[in-house]
């Protein structure tokens, strides 16, 4: 496991406290009253389970899992589950209600929803952390599934262990049941394009945002920071549309050449030396110099907090794309209104993810499954109307794209609560 998995979580808190610092102004900003505050600030369900496991060793260990289902107001709650050892219900509740936010940001029928078990999957062997993925699914079966509440993979959790939920879930309620869990193996009912939709439902908005700003294909010099799964195919799939990658990197530093890389050569030179340094006809790097390097748009696909009140005055790009959790500081955020610098929110920006996992949830539902041209056209109808619907309030409002995109998601989960009759 890779040292960038053991930042998410505290990444992901550093989400939360930007959400949350946002999200205190638009509350205002929109006259909320007592009652739709309290929806928003409760999540609808938590369970906390304790479950034995019998160990390789033969001793018995007691495991905790959480689920906190957010709100279900708009749909079937859809979340990851994570293991994680430093798990705690609380920051599993703030992701829950991110997640809300993003399934309302790009108009998608779900609701929010997160878990995991406490533990380190590192200290495991595979067949201990199968046990205890079973363990936990038996343990919330009876509140998980296709029409309630559907887990994806995470942190610490792959394809394979999706399988394993799905299997155990159907053996629990006797039915096969593929929409029950997404990210799963093709094989299973999952989708190639949900490993990479992160990304490409990024680069779908990104063209979008181009084309407001009257900026062509050929004139763009982008920057990406960070080279794990979303970083990599956001880089690659930016190549391969003919745009001009100027510079990559890894947690290691990174590599640079104003004329372009090319990036699938780059991919196999880091898969067989484990490292971008080296790599012929490029110059190295650091990933602050990246940050600030002349460029048009700017990826941060890493960790959070990488543009902030030291750096962000010196960004040279036009477009920042945030397809990391919280990549920009609130004061960063600032400082690029200041500078007319059109930031793209995470929310949105690298909301492709649960789109995908949205339409793997309607082919299994269907039990129809579509060629990868389909999938991919569906997808960026998604995405492109959920960035049309966002920038059309910055405009009217000229409220940063941060702030439009929760006014508009807060305002369609109340709207759902009211219809429900849960709100007059």
């Amino acid at each position: 496991m890779s040292k960038d998995h053991d930042r998410i979580h505290v990444d992901e808190k550093n989400l939360c406290s930007v959400c949350v610092s946002q999200l205190d102004g638009i509350y205002a900003e929109l006259g909320l009253t007592d009652s739709e505050l309290a929806i928003l600030s409760q999540p609808r369900r938590i369970f906390t389970t304790h479950f034995p496991v019998t160990l390789s060793n033969g001793t018995t260990g007691m495991f905790v899992g959480h689920r906190v289902q957010f709100n279900d107001a708009r749909g079937p709650s859809k979340g990851g589950i994570r293991f994680h050892p430093d798990l705690e219900v609380d920051h599993v509740s703030e992701l829950a209600f991110l997640m809300s936010l993003k399934c309302a940001v790009v108009d998608i029928p779900f609701g929010g929803a997160k878990g995991g078990v406490v533990v380190n999957p590192k200290e495991l062997s595979r067949g201990e952390l199968e046990l205890i993925t079973r363990a936990y699914i038996r343990e919330i079966a009876d509140f998980i599934g296709p029409f309630k509440d559907i887990p994806a993979p995470d942190v610490y959790t792959d394809e394979k262990i999706m399988v394993w939920i799905l299997d155990e879930y159907e053996h629990l309620m006797r039915r096969h049941a593929p929409a029950a869990v997404t990210g799963k193996p093709v094989e299973l009912g999952g989708m190639s394009a949900r490993r990479y939709s992160t990304s490409l439902g990024g680069v779908y908005v990104l063209e979008e945002a181009m084309k407001k700003m009257g900026v062509q294909k050929s004139d763009v010099r982008v920057a990406v920071q960070g080279f794990g799964n979303v970083g990599e195919n956001a880089a690659r799939i930016l190549h391969e549309l003919g745009y001009r990658v100027i510079a990559v990197s890894d947690s290691k530093g990174g590599i640079i050449n104003q004329k372009g890389l090319n990036i699938q050569e780059a991919i196999k030179h880091k898969k067989n030396s484990r490292s971008l340094a080296g790599f012929p006809g490029s110059e190295s790097i650091s990933n602050d110099e990246l940050l600030i390097c002349d460029c048009d748009v700017l990826v941060p696909a890493a960790l959070s907090d990488q543009l902030h009140v030291n750096n962000a005055g010196n960004v040279q790009a036009k477009i920042v794309l945030e397809l990391a959790n919280a990549p920009t500081t609130t004061d960063a955020d600032q400082i690029f209104i200041e500078k007319s610098i059109m930031l793209i929110p995470d929310v949105l920006a690298n909301a492709g993810g649960v789109a995908g996992s949205y339409l793997e949830w309607i082919q299994n539902l269907n039990s129809d499954y579509w060629e990868e041209e389909k999938v991919l056209k569906k997808l960026k109808n998604v995405m492109i109307n959920a960035f049309q619907g966002v920038y059309s309030l910055y405009e009217q409002d000229r409220t940063p794209l941060r702030k439009a995109a929760y006014k508009i998601a807060i305002q369609r989960i109340l709207n759902a609560e009211k219809l429900r009759g849960n709100l007059d």
